[in-house]
């Protein structure tokens, strides 16, 4: 580990810093580089940008680190007389595996009763969307926090109910001998044993804020006559501490990273002289397509293990992956540069290439103008012998 760097991170952000072993950024750089390829590929870019003269290709390598907050989450857990479950938090489900993640730390939880059948407890377990009557300080799902503040505002509950229920488990135990979830569901009922829990989470101050990191590697073919960009292959590393689900943080990965695609390369944001919106559907407003996602993309998640001031050591992986994207348009600009570079050679001008701006998005308009091609039949009379 690169020590001196987290020092610096420290001096930045703080106890959102975490502890020395959660930086994992050094850790995540290195292991990218060598699962991308990334030396051998930056020859075969190089190999094809001198054989090409209408197509460059670009490629780029950039670790990003994201800041989040927990916020206080409420929570509810009741159990129901047949021996289902019934969970209730302030987040709402949007397709991100909250309610997954939620279900799925209920049954860990609950199954800390050590009795028959918590083994299939997550098939008893469903989430109902709460109202601000059943949950009065429900929050608000944002700020990529959601999942793991409601795991654990459903853990706090559990573990209440747990207590309730594991003397009793032991008295029929010495009765019995063996007990099984819904026998002991329906001597609680008969004990009259509150079977319902709520909570309020509300994170310590040197937990509420960490900082998420991630590395990723992209390679596009630009076409200087057209200013298409093609994204060849990306490759990512994503710390998600230790995952609540990797399939779900697999999955957000992934669309957190197209959907910055089309914030760095498609989504051009226009307006008339009265500041009117013009790009108000998909004809005019570009999101990304089956044509406009990597050919291949490469997606690991690094379990970089125990974290204890994190919810079951898990980490954020709903926004931050977002930023990585940034490698596309970071890539898009070298093979541009590569495009002013050959240009420069066909004027015969020596020097470098003065420096130059690529906005974002990077359209297709805004990457040909600045590859310089403008007038295609001249720089085909320059490259052909003269008589």
């Amino acid at each position: 580990m690169n020590f001196h760097s987290y020092d610096s991170l420290r001096l930045f952000y703080g106890v959102s810093a975490g502890e020395p072993l959660e930086y994992t950024l050094p850790t995540i750089w290195d292991k990218l580089m060598k699962s991308s390829n990334f030396d051998y590929r930056v020859e075969t870019v190089n190999t094809f940008n001198k054989n090409n003269l209408w197509r460059k290709k670009g490629i780029s390598r950039i670790p990003i680190l994201h800041e989040v907050s927990l916020r206080p989450t409420p929570g509810k857990v009741s159990i129901l007389r047949d021996g289902s479950v019934v969970v209730e938090v302030g987040g709402i489900e949007l397709g991100q595996g909250l309610w997954t993640k939620v279900k799925q730390m209920t049954a860990y939880c609950l199954s800390a009763v050590q009795c028959d059948g918590t083994d299939t407890l997550l098939d008893k377990v469903r989430v109902i969307q709460a109202d601000t009557l059943s949950m009065v300080q429900g929050g608000f799902t944002a700020g990529s926090t959601t999942s793991e503040a409601s795991c654990e505002a459903v853990r706090l509950c559990c573990s209440v109910l747990v207590e309730r229920l594991v003397s009793l488990k032991e008295k029929l135990k010495e009765q019995s001998g063996s007990v099984d979830w819904d026998l002991l569901i329906m001597q609680a009922n008969m004990y009259s044993i509150n079977l319902s829990a709520s909570s309020f989470f509300v994170p310590e101050f040197t937990s509420m804020r960490y900082i998420n990191y991630g590395a990723a590697v992209s390679e596009v073919e630009v076409n200087l006559l057209t200013g298409e960009t093609i994204i060849l292959q990306t490759d990512i590393v994503y710390d998600c501490g230790q995952s609540l689900n990797p399939a779900v943080d697999l999955g957000q990965i992934e669309g957190a990273f197209v959907q910055g695609i089309g914030f760095f390369m498609l989504e051009e944001y226009l307006t008339n002289s009265d500041g009117m919106v013009v790009v108000d559907g998909t004809w005019t407003y570009k999101i990304p397509t089956i044509d406009t996602i990597p050919k291949q993309l490469n997606v690991q998640i690094l379990n970089s293990g125990h974290h204890k001031k994190r919810v079951l050591s898990s980490k954020a992986s709903g926004e931050p992956p977002l930023l990585l994207a940034a490698s596309v348009h970071c890539a898009t600009r070298a093979a541009i540069k590569e495009a002013r570079k050959q240009l420069r050679s066909w004027k015969g001008l020596d020097g470098s290439d003065p420096m130059f701006q690529l906005d974002v998005p990077a359209t297709m308009p805004v990457v040909k103008t600045l590859c310089g091609l403008d007038n295609v039949e001249f720089y085909l009379q320059s490259l052909l012998p003269s008589s």
